[in-house]
């Protein structure tokens, strides 16, 4: 199917206000991430490579050492095996994030 809807697909959630609308292909996957305020994705690592951009609200990201604070239209870049976490803001945000190649454990 070449289109999605993302509107209508089921969430998953992934912690405490977070949630996950997961759309794939054979070598890449997108996730709209909600993130309600103050919600927090704990320090993590996977193999596939992520990418994405804020589309609303602000985000604090670590990536391996470094931290940044980002807004709407910012850029990010997790490679592959690299820990990394995301603190929401005070208000809801969203996000889209790219992994490839796709992650067995979210389809």
């Amino acid at each position: 199917m070449p289109f999605f809807d993302t509107s209508k697909l089921t969430p998953k959630t992934l912690a405490p206000g977070v949630n996950l609308r997961i759309t794939w292909g054979e070598r890449i996957m997108t996730n709209v991430v909600e993130l309600a305020p103050g919600a927090l994705v704990a320090t993590h690592a996977h193999p596939a490579e992520q990418m994405g951009v804020v589309m609303e609200g602000s985000v604090t990201m670590v990536i391996g050492k470094e931290r940044k604070t980002l807004g709407p239209g910012d850029v990010y870049l997790a490679p592959s095996n690299v820990e990394h976490s995301v603190q929401n803001g005070p208000a809801a945000a969203r996000l889209v994030d790219i992994f490839s190649p796709p992650r067995e454990d979210y389809k």
